[in-house]
């Protein structure tokens, strides 16, 4: 497998190292400042993009128009994830976006899901997220978050949204704590309280290593198919 690496930061020298690691070879990286051609990206067979918020729709759109199979694990640009998601099924492209792509991660949100069923008959339970990050991370809440926030309303109908703590109060509305500082990989805590006890389910990152390792797993996975897709694809969960 011939992979190109779009953004070549912390998480692409992670995915590098892991690579290459695997006996994978990267074609081509691409920093903030260079512009990539088609004839350039189309020398990977898979691209991987992990770069900025506000570039990322324009980077994975660049990839699928170019016809190559696009893994993206960049957030903060959910509002035009459905647009590039549409261009790729019309065109027959692949791409594969998550919020996170730790393996331990992905195994967290499918309990964070059977448990928002088991509390869904519980009143007297109320939920709350709490995320910390690095003081580096540019969107809050963290994508993963709203992940675990979006697929905890849906298997419940107490919420009708969420909101970044203390914006609201009101007992249909999720709390979301985003917390910044040093160079924390990354934590998620799904809490759910009530007047006599408390149930938490809790992910700790220790290192980038988990993302990248998943992240370089799902790139290998997309070679050679069309559709757009989800971590709980490649696990099958």
């Amino acid at each position: 497998m011939k992979l190109g690496l779009f953004g070549y930061g912390k998480m692409g020298k992670a995915i590098e190292q892991i690579a290459e690691n695997q006996g994978i070879e990267i074609v081509w990286r691409i920093r903030r400042d260079d512009t990539p051609t088609p004839s350039l990206l189309r020398q990977a067979d898979v691209i991987i993009e992990f770069t900025r918020p506000e570039a990322a729709f324009e980077n994975v759109m660049m990839c699928l128009q170019s016809g190559v199979p696009v893994v993206s694990g960049t957030t903060g640009w959910l509002d035009r994830l459905p647009e590039a998601q549409q261009f790729c099924l019309e065109n027959k492209g692949a791409l594969l976006w998550a919020s996170n792509f730790s393996v331990g991660v992905n195994l967290f949100f499918a309990l964070n899901r059977r448990l928002a069923q088991l509390m869904a008959d519980r009143p007297e339970y109320a939920a709350s997220l709490v995320e910390t990050h690095h003081i580096h991370k540019l969107d809050a809440p963290s994508g993963t978050a709203l992940t675990l926030a979006n697929e905890l309303i849906e298997n419940t109908d107490r919420y009708e949204g969420w909101s970044l703590a203390p914006a609201s109060e009101s007992e249909h509305t999720l709390p979301i704590t985003a917390i910044r500082e040093g160079e924390v990989p990354g934590t998620h805590l799904v809490r759910w309280q009530s007047p006599v006890d408390e149930i938490s389910i809790e992910h700790k990152a220790h290192s980038r290593a988990g993302f990248a390792a998943g992240a370089v797993l799902a790139a290998q996975w997309l070679v050679d198919k069309q559709g757009v897709f989800g971590m709980g694809d490649v696990l099958g969960i």
